[in-house]
């Protein structure tokens, strides 16, 4: 089993649990939902590896949590990403959404399509 915890604030809560590569805990599995009901494959790639946005995979990497908020909830309409803040799934889901493309991006969720974990 993998977890990982980030920021002071969330010093004991994890962002993401995950066994095996693919079970996750409740609250991954509600980020993996979000981003199936909000169609980011259509840009992104269903594999999170980038089409026509860019490679989620490999730009986790240095985003911070913030920039990721900003950038999901206010988009960037230059580059052709639409805004998602009026999106009532996804800023309710947002730190799920998170935590899903933050394991997917460290490599410790190991295949786009997840499942909860028993």
């Amino acid at each position: 089993m993998l977890t990982l915890t980030t920021g002071a604030a969330m010093a004991d809560e994890p962002v993401y649990t995950v066994t095996d590569g693919y079970k996750v805990d409740a609250n991954t599995m509600k980020g993996f939902r979000t981003w199936r009901a909000a169609a980011c494959d259509r840009c992104h790639g269903a594999n999170q590896e980038g089409m026509v946005g860019p490679s989620l995979v490999n730009s986790l990497k240095t985003l911070t949590k913030e920039e990721f908020v900003k950038t999901v909830r206010d988009g960037r309409l230059e580059k052709g990403m639409q805004s998602f803040g009026t999106s009532q799934q996804v800023m309710d889901n947002m730190d799920h959404l998170y935590a899903y493309l933050k394991g997917r991006s460290d490599g410790a969720i190991t295949r786009a399509k997840v499942e909860e974990a028993k």
